[in-house]
């Protein structure tokens, strides 16, 4: 994460790393995904940025975690063209 962050800095570029979840049954209320592999990945990491699925072939990005700006949330398409703004 070191590296990656040096890169990013050098060159301007943004780093894009994911994370595996896995499912929690036993969940009632909320999302039941939860994050593994450790949490080195969100503790380094300047913007965390939760992608899901939405409604009719929608996605939605929810900022979960930045310095400064509050958590929102984005709703787009993936289309031939590229990304678009949901209606």
């Amino acid at each position: 994460m070191h590296v990656l962050s040096k890169l990013a800095a050098m060159y301007n570029i943004c780093i894009y790393v994911t994370n595996q979840v896995m499912a929690k049954p036993d969940t009632f209320f909320g999302d039941p995904t939860t994050a593994i592999g450790g949490n080195i990945v969100g503790h380094n990491s300047t913007f965390r940025i939760y992608l899901r699925k939405g409604k009719k072939g929608t996605r939605v990005a929810k900022l979960v975690d930045a310095p400064a700006l509050p958590d929102g949330e984005a709703v787009f398409m993936v289309t031939e063209e590229g990304l678009r703004e949901a209606k």
